[in-house]
């Protein structure tokens, strides 16, 4: 099946099997390896993404139901070789230990803040339910969650179309 989608604001038109994953075509056609393949059953959250700037776990969709529609990834956060707020924030809080969920948690936290721009520590939690993190205890994404939140309402125009 001919698909067209954008991904990381650039347009792509492929012929791909119809029961090809979507984390499958970002990862294996178009080179995108930072949307993590986890658990292939859509409970780990490692590879989310944002279709239309909500996030999706892109191993629990087909390549074929994102044509026509826009994608981001953790690689099209950055412009100009500046980390998106979000980014930023987890850097800076060290929200990571391994780094396998970190997408993810990345491309979750940027569809919660899209809805909730000033989200208690508790809707933090709920807001990230889906993303699972086995090293961390989760404290410090919670906290670099609120620190990103801040950071955007602070500085809106440092708030990139994604």
């Amino acid at each position: 099946m001919r698909i067209t989608v954008t991904v990381d604001g650039t347009q792509y038109t492929d012929d791909v099997e119809p029961r090809l994953l979507l984390v499958h075509y970002l990862r294996d056609r178009l080179g995108k390896v930072g949307t993590v393949v986890g658990c292939d059953t859509s409970n780990c959250g490692a590879c989310t993404v944002l279709l239309d700037d909500r996030s999706v776990k892109s191993c629990s969709m087909l390549a074929v139901q994102a044509d026509g529609h826009s994608v981001t990834t953790v690689e099209g956060l950055s412009e100009n070789g500046s980390l998106h707020p979000v980014q930023e924030a987890f850097r800076e809080k060290h929200a990571l230990q391994c780094g396998f969920c970190t997408p993810g948690m990345i491309m979750a936290t940027i569809d919660l803040l899209s809805e909730n721009s000033d989200p208690s520590d508790e809707e933090v939690r709920h807001g990230l339910e889906g993303n699972l993190c086995r090293c961390t205890g989760y404290q410090n994404i919670v906290a670099a969650a609120r620190d990103a939140a801040q950071r955007l309402r602070e500085n809106p125009a440092a708030t990139q179309e994604v």
